[in-house]
């Protein structure tokens, strides 16, 4: 049987809010980044590019509220600061300065981390019989999938 947050032990429940944080702050860079590479993207697949990175920062940041609020059914403080999100994150921020082929292959790592991120979570979470926790990183494992997927598809260079 699941577990409501506010029952899960407290060693879990740190264990738990540590992934949560993590995808977090992961996510909140990645949110960033996309915004940037959608403001200064370039080049003959401009406006299927800049669709493409508000498809995915306009997502991420659903999915940023959408894991504070899980950290706050724990009642832990869910952290709001990029200078604490870039410290503890996998994802790094970029300028922006580069082709729009980096631009691809940087998101692209980018959704693959979060989706890595997640999956560690959901384990996590399941290990613990936290299903809601389960369930949400399941949806977000599903979203950078999905956009990993659309960011392959961009570099492929013949037709599968």
């Amino acid at each position: 049987m699941g577990l409501i947050a506010a029952k899960i032990e407290p060693t879990a429940r740190e264990e738990i809010v540590g992934g949560l944080t993590q995808a977090l702050a992961e996510t909140s860079v990645t949110t960033m980044k996309a915004q940037n590479f959608h403001w200064n993207v370039t080049g003959m697949a401009f406006g299927p590019l800049h669709e493409l990175f508000q498809k995915i920062y306009e997502d991420h940041f659903e999915g940023q509220d959408v894991l504070a609020e899980r950290i706050k059914q724990f009642d832990v403080h869910a952290e709001g600061r990029y200078s604490v999100f870039l410290e503890r994150s996998a994802v790094e921020e970029h300028d922006g300065r580069t082709d729009a082929k980096t631009m691809i292959e940087v998101m692209l790592k980018d959704q693959e981390t979060l989706s890595a991120t997640l999956s560690a979570l959901a384990e996590v979470a399941d290990q613990h019989g936290d299903y809601a926790t389960n369930d949400l990183a399941t949806a977000r494992i599903e979203a950078h999938d999905k956009f990993a997927w659309m960011l392959r598809a961009h570099l492929k260079t013949t037709a599968a």
